[in-house]
């Protein structure tokens, strides 16, 4: 899996940014009391929910790895539609194409 062009430079251009930012997620990561595919699931809600479409691609490709199935990762991103609105159709598409293998 790779990260965005966005993530990338980040962590190229901003290495001390990027190793705090990275720290503070494993911590994160740790504390959290989900399963690996249920918090992937749950964070692409949360990118679809913003309007994150860069980093749809690495979650659901992390989710499919853990056992997410394609009807899953669609309704991670739809289920904040009711509170968010069309934002969240924006990254639709960008979570089939990871799915599915044709994102670049």
């Amino acid at each position: 899996m790779s990260v965005s062009k966005e993530f990338a430079l980040f962590m190229q251009e901003a290495p001390a940014h990027a190793k705090a930012w990275m720290q503070a997620a494993a911590a994160l990561d740790t504390a959290s009391a989900l399963d690996k595919k249920t918090k992937e699931l749950a964070y692409i809600a949360v990118l679809g929910a913003t309007g994150n479409t860069s980093g749809i691609p690495f979650h659901v490709l992390s989710a499919k790895s853990h056992g997410a199935s394609r009807q899953e990762v669609l309704s991670a991103v739809l289920i904040g539609l009711p509170a968010a609105g069309s934002v969240v159709i924006a990254s639709f598409l960008a979570a089939v194409e990871a799915y599915d293998g044709q994102n670049k």
